[in-house]
């Protein structure tokens, strides 16, 4: 059962993680909160298969903390790619004018 309430946190640290850090525009609604939820998930199942007790306090500050790192670097390396990635294109496009 704390799987569900770990995964909802890292979807809402997430959902708040959007709106805290600059170029959202780049992407989507649910992105960050779907990483979120998907790497604290994750983390926490890694974890307690490596025999780590679900009650402790270490598990849930690693898959959080997990969580919060992954959505940083998402929300700030992501915009950084796609506007490359658009002025890469516009130049291809418009054969070098702009």
């Amino acid at each position: 059962m704390e799987i569900v309430f770990v995964t909802f946190i890292g979807a809402g640290i997430g959902a708040i993680l959007r709106y805290l850090v600059p170029g959202r525009r780049s992407y989507g609604l649910a992105l960050l909160p779907a990483v979120g939820a998907a790497l604290t998930a994750g983390v926490w199942a890694v974890l307690v298969w490596f025999g780590w007790p679900f009650d402790g306090g270490w598990i849930w500050t690693v898959s959080i903390t997990a969580g919060i790192v992954v959505d940083l670097l998402v929300a700030v390396l992501l915009p950084r790619a796609r506007d490359a990635a658009d002025a890469r294109a516009l130049h291809s496009l418009t054969g070098g004018r702009l």
